[in-house]
Parts: structure tokens; sequence; C-alpha cells
């Protein structure tokens, strides 16, 4: 059992957004279903994204997502972010830097492992010009973040 599970609080849909997600991630699952009573609505459940555990609770409309806490996936290849960038978005906000809204209003950021290695280069320059190019994208292209990486590595 892992120590800290992200808790999501859902407006009488955390069955329907929990299925969403599952469908989207390989290696996920709904573990458990609570019910009001036998036959009442679902009030919440854990289930599995990649291994990664969460709760769901249908909690009313007291509290909604912000993109102060948002989802961060790693990804290592650029198929893996265009699959994951389509399916997330879908009904929901496309945004920039790699971020996203997904129908239910949590926010993800869908990124391409290979950006952390640049931004981390230590010759700033390779790291600025990779944040700028980044900084002109929605969707994380990583063809186009390794030419502004290797444009100023070239330029040396």
């Amino acid at each position: 059992m892992q120590k800290i599970t992200p808790f999501l609080w859902f407006d009488g849909n955390a069955e329907e957004a929990m299925k969403f997600y599952i469908s989207i991630f390989k290696n996920s699952k709904i573990v458990s279903l609570s019910q009001s009573g036998e036959s009442g609505p679902v009030t919440g459940g854990t289930f599995q994204l990649d291994g990664q555990e969460f709760f769901a609770l249908n909690g009313g409309p007291q509290f909604t997502f912000s993109p102060a806490v948002s989802f961060f996936v790693n990804c290592e290849t650029q198929q893996e972010v265009d699959e994951l960038w389509e399916k997330l978005s879908a009904g929901g906000e496309k945004q920039r830097c790699g971020w996203l809204k997904d129908k239910y209003g949590l926010s993800w950021q869908i990124i391409p492992s290979v950006l952390g290695k640049m931004l981390k280069d230590k010759n700033a320059g390779n790291s600025t010009k990779v944040f700028e190019a980044m900084l002109r994208m929605d969707k994380l292209d990583i063809h186009t973040l390794e030419q502004a990486y290797h444009e100023k590595a070239a330029a040396r």
C-alpha cells in the first residue's frame, strides 16, 4: 500500500471519471467502489493509473479542481505525448507548455522526459533556447525542443 494517495473530489461523476482515466492509462483499473446502501449511487472509490493509487469521492459542488494541483506525466516518446494529450484534453481545454485541463477540470502536465534533461543543461544558453521554444507551444513537441537545444549547442 502506498503511503500517500491523491484524493479527488468530484461533483457526482466520480465513477465516470475513474472509468475515463483507466481507459487512457495502461496498467490501470478500478479497485473498489463504495455505494450508498445496497443499490444506491456510487459515493466514491479507489482506482489505479499505471500502478499509482487514487481515491475519488462524489463530494458535491462545494469544491472544484484548480491548476494549483496538477498531475505531471513523464512521457518517453512523442507518440505517448500525442496520445495522452488528445485523450485527456477531449472535452477539456488545451493550454500552454504541455498543460491541459480535462473534462472534469483536473489539470495535467504532459511532459516528454527529455525536456528535463535539456532544461538542466550546464550551458545556460542551451536550456534558455529550449525554455523559449517550450513557451511557444501548447502540446510539447520533442523534435522542436531538440532542434532548439541543438541549434544553440551548434552555435557555441
